[in-house]
């Protein structure tokens, strides 16, 4: 027998104010059809004024409470994934937690795209090491307050949103056939630092600063790293790609996600695709797509759901989870 941790439910929170192609482009020099042609990103959603991140997650955690039946005072901690966070300090996760009256601890975890892999990392390991019975993991963001306005090469792509799962650990047989996590899987490389960042920082300049990225760069790295940890994540467990049900991919662009499936021969029809309405939300596109396809019926109990994502760090990292 092994400790594993076992998803109990899900929960998203989307912002009301959907701001579409056509919106942006009476405000910023851009077409419907170059966002389209490059992204796939039709539409997204953007926090209104004085809505913050810990507004959107714990939108996202109530839910997600909800649909795992279980009381908010039984959760021992608290991973909130967020690069956008509503202060330097304290963790916006201790809002969440004061919000919703839970008690455990509760942090933040910051690998920007890749933050909801490294949350469920994080906490699976906890749950595995005995240090939480119950953990609410949540990818939120606001990332459009930190973006620049005027440049259409970055404006266009993003969105706010948040998404969480409950996890509780329970006692498995220690193979593939196990409910839960079955492994997590996490890399960075810190000399590709400067392919996407924020220009700004406490330590830096004293501002929040604004997103800056070298897409074509981005893009060249995507593919190869998500295929490899990809591959990792299925020897690991003595899998195949015929055994996916489910690609749940940080929607990130839909030219990356489509090179990613056809790399590794997996049917278009196993990928759950939210970015063409949702946008790239960061630490939340992950758990966002995951939460719309349990709540339409997709994703079933038993099904093998690998979840890969590549962030600014560069950081990246894969999860394969049995629903």
């Amino acid at each position: 027998m092994v400790k594993r941790s076992r998803v109990l439910g899900c929960g998203t929170y989307l912002p009301a104010n959907v701001v579409t192609n056509r919106d942006l482009e009476q405000r910023v020099d851009t077409t419907d059809e170059w966002i389209v042609q490059r992204t796939g990103i039709q539409s997204r959603h953007l926090a209104a004024d004085g809505e913050m991140t810990s507004d959107l997650a714990i939108g996202a955690a109530t839910r997600a409470l909800e649909h795992a039946g279980v009381p908010a005072s039984s959760i021992d901690c608290i991973i909130l994934a967020t690069t956008t966070p509503d202060n330097t300090f304290p963790a916006t996760a201790t809002k969440v937690q004061a919000a919703l009256g839970t008690l455990g601890f509760a942090m933040d975890i910051q690998a920007v795209c890749a933050g909801f892999v490294y949350a469920l990392s994080v906490a699976d390991n906890l749950i595995r090491g005995g240090q939480a019975r119950r953990a609410l993991v949540i990818g939120a963001e606001t990332f459009s307050r930190i973006l620049d306005w005027n440049d259409r090469t970055t404006c266009v792509l993003f969105g706010d949103g948040a998404g969480a799962v409950v996890l509780e650990g329970y006692d498995a047989k220690g193979d593939s056939s196990d409910r839960g996590v079955l492994s997590t899987h996490l890399h960075s490389d810190g000399t590709q630092y400067d392919l996407l960042y924020v220009d700004g920082g406490p330590s830096s300049t004293q501002t929040v600063g604004h997103v800056r990225m070298h897409g074509q760069e981005i893009f060249r790295h995507a593919v190869t790293k998500l295929s490899g940890v990809v591959e990792e994540a299925l020897v690991a467990n003595g899998l195949e790609v015929s055994d996916i049900d489910w690609m749940v991919p940080h929607q990130a662009n839909r030219r990356i996600i489509d090179g990613l499936a056809r790399k590794m021969k997996l049917a278009p029809e196993k990928v759950v695709l939210t970015v063409d309405h949702h946008g790239n939300t960061s630490a939340a596109s992950i758990p966002l797509a995951l939460g719309e396809a349990v709540a339409d019926g997709r994703i079933k109990r038993g099904d093998l759901v690998l979840m890969e994502a590549i962030g600014g760090g560069l950081t990246w990292g894969s999860a394969l989870v049995r629903w």
